[in-house]
């Protein structure tokens, strides 16, 4: 991975379908393309990292003239890949969003963010940390460079006990994947303290249907054939696999009282 510096003329969007998951109004993205190139990802593919070396300064400006609604921070691209180490553009975004007194979501798999526990404690924010699954053979193959599912859990853990309201995001599940491991996840989350569990099936789009489709063959080829059955209509699964999956998550939530939503603070 290589890094480009580069200056935006904008940098806020206006989210323009309701988001009923992460409930945000508008969204950034501190850096574009995303170094834990996750395999189920259609940001995964680039080998450049751009550098929104200004974002903060653009925030500032645009902020003004907007209403008051949740910041996602994070929408296609992870805030606290390793990038953030060294630029600091998701630190400063959210000094910026403070000074204006804005809620914010933020949406990592990094343990990075504890860097800014202080200051997210400041915040009316709310941070979502996302787990595809505990199986070592599938974080291998889809998101080998991503901190381990013990080490997120224990970063929902700690942010909790700071005061930070955070959550575990259960996606994207993967189709044929999930079985074996997803009770374990939401049990986890459960004793991790997480407050919420937010979850979404896979969506493959463009380049990200072939990728997901050559790991399979190579390493579950026997699943092939359903995967092409259950996406041959649609980059979304069928219906009724995803009111299967829906009412699996939900009596599991159940199961281990965790809310299926998010409410921000007044």
């Amino acid at each position: 991975m290589g890094y480009r510096l580069i200056s935006c003329n904008s940098l806020i969007k206006e989210i323009t379908k309701k988001d009923t998951l992460f409930n945000g109004v508008y969204c950034v993205d501190p850096y574009q393309n995303c170094e834990f190139g996750c395999q189920y990802c259609d940001s995964s593919f680039e080998k450049t990292i751009y550098v929104k070396t200004n974002a903060w300064k653009i925030l500032d400006e645009e902020i003004q003239h907007l209403e008051k609604g949740v910041i996602i921070i994070g929408s296609v691209n992870d805030p606290y890949q390793k990038a953030e180490e060294k630029y600091e553009i998701t630190k400063n975004l959210l000094k910026t969003i403070k000074k204006h007194d804005f809620p914010c979501h933020v949406l990592t798999k990094s343990t990075l963010i504890l860097r800014d526990i202080n200051l997210l404690s400041y915040i009316n924010c709310i941070v979502t940390i996302s787990i595809t699954s505990v199986d070592k053979k599938i974080l291998q193959l889809f998101e080998k460079n991503v901190p381990s599912p013990e080490e997120r859990l224990q970063t929902v853990k700690l942010l909790v006990e700071n005061g930070i309201k955070t959550g575990v995001a259960l996606m994207p599940i993967l189709p044929f994947q999930y079985e074996s491991d997803i009770e374990q996840i939401i049990q986890s989350a459960s004793r991790s303290k997480a407050q919420y569990l937010l979850h979404k099936h896979l969506e493959l789009k463009g380049d990200q249907k072939m990728v997901f489709r050559n790991i399979i063959q190579a390493h579950y080829p026997y699943q092939l054939l359903k995967i092409n059955e259950l996406y041959k209509e649609d980059f979304k699964p069928d219906r009724k696999f995803i009111a299967a999956l829906d009412e699996g998550v939900h009596n599991l939530c159940k199961k281990y009282r965790i809310p299926e939503k998010i409410l921000f603070k007044n």
